[in-house]
């Protein structure tokens, strides 16, 4: 890393080990394409300078035969490394990055479901350390999720909240928005109940002893229910517990099926239904379908860019739930502020900063605003998370203009 860095002050480090690549799975050490990626997005988006990032590649192996078998594979020939021995050397990059880089941000990406949660875990208590797979997609659903709170008018503690799919990002999402509840009032206790979570057995149960320590805290009692043994599948847990939100992150496509659209809009006026798996082909319904099968009352967010929606007379412009409208600017604010953490607080103030460009007026309005304002998106963002790290005390300059700071610390390609 030294070596890279050549004498470079680096404030932003995006590192991978490639195990959970959306879409792709394990891609070895090639996975450093997709680090490289989302710093160009930083650098468009929210204005990074690109002179002080850095993508960084862990090289654990791959379990992906036909990479190992490839002869032109640049990386190790070995399957991946698991429990301390990765943990350790995991343990022992970070402390290297502090010690090189100790104005840092740290962005871990595409880590498997196994890990991803636990490194994060543990850095983040100490230093400004973001999950893109786990706290970005919560922050857009939190924000989609406010987005159409302002279009219907309703209040986000009186909202039933279901995830599809419930591995790293279904889980980080949920406690995102489980956050987000209680922030708003809500006990813990009290938003839990409100929460239900179904994988491939169906319904989380906490008598399930292969639950992962990520999904056990969603797991209800089968105490709950008259014939719980029957919630073995999506359809019979939306017709149980009535949902007003529906998240999708299963890649189990055709999964929000017309049946299901239509049982959520006859227990709440506007379905809030969010098929995020991508690409396309992994999406568990196409937003069109949602449009119509809900007679054009649902509230849809997308995880790939789709076409507005007609639909009896009204346009339906659909959110894209994408990363990017967030991390680059949740970035900036906390660089810019130099936080000693990247606190709940500054994630919940990125999410709402993004609901809020919701125009609720407009017929067949977005519940996010579109990528086409990315850039005024990233800034508003990046002060709204500068300003609440200010007032938590956990910035380490001085900003007594936070607009001000922020505007001056976005770089301008001119040369």
């Amino acid at each position: 890393m030294e070596n890279a860095a050549d004498g470079r002050e680096i404030d932003l480090l995006v590192v991978t080990d490639a195990e959970g690549i959306l879409g792709i799975g394990d891609w070895g050490v090639q996975g450093v394409d997709i680090a490289v990626g989302k710093l160009m997005v930083y650098t468009a988006a929210a204005g990074i300078d690109p002179s002080h990032v850095l993508p960084v590649s862990i090289d654990a192996g791959t379990d992906r035969q036909s990479l190992l078998d490839d002869p032109a594979y640049l990386g190790n020939r070995q399957p991946r490394e698991r429990g301390e021995t990765f943990f350790n050397f995991v343990d022992k990059f970070v402390k290297t990055a502090q010690s090189l880089f100790p104005e840092m941000y740290l962005h871990f990406e595409d880590f498997g479901r196994s890990t991803a949660t636990k490194i994060l875990n543990t850095y983040k208590a100490d230093w400004p350390t973001f999950n893109d797979d786990i706290q970005g997609t919560g922050i857009v659903v939190t924000a989609a999720v406010l987005g159409a709170l302002a279009i219907t008018g309703e209040d986000i503690k009186d909202q039933v909240y279901l995830t599809y799919g419930a591995g790293s990002a279904g889980t980080g999402i949920a406690n995102r928005v489980l956050a987000e509840f209680m922030q708003q009032g809500l006990s813990e206790e009290e938003a839990r109940q409100r929460f239900y979570m179904v994988d491939k057995q169906g319904l989380l149960f906490d008598d399930d002893e292969t639950l992962t320590d990520e999904q056990r805290p969603f797991a209800r009692s089968r105490a709950e229910f008259e014939h719980p043994e029957a919630l073995t599948n999506l359809e019979a847990v939306v017709k149980a517990v009535h949902p007003t939100v529906l998240v999708g992150t299963s890649t189990n496509p055709g999964s929000f099926t017309k049946e299901i659209v239509e049982e959520m809009t006859a227990n709440t006026p506007h379905p809030k239904i969010f098929p995020l798996s991508n690409p396309t082909r992994l999406h568990e319904a196409m937003p069109a379908d949602i449009i119509k099968w809900s007679d054009g009352k649902a509230l849809v967010a997308a995880g790939v860019p789709v076409d507005p929606v007609t639909y009896s007379g009204v346009t339906f412009e659909i959110g894209q739930a994408n990363n990017m409208l967030v991390y680059p600017g949740l970035g900036l604010g906390t660089i810019v502020s130099q936080a000693r953490i990247l606190s709940d607080g500054m994630i919940s103030a990125a999410a709402h900063a993004l609901g809020g460009m919701v125009d609720a007026s407009q017929s067949g309005a977005p519940v996010l605003p579109p990528v086409s304002s990315l850039r005024e998106m990233s800034e508003r963002v990046a002060i709204a998370v500068a300003k609440e790290a200010v007032a938590e005390g956990i910035n380490r300059k001085s900003m007594p203009d936070v607009e001000a700071a922020v505007k001056n610390a976005e770089w301008i390609p001119e040369y």
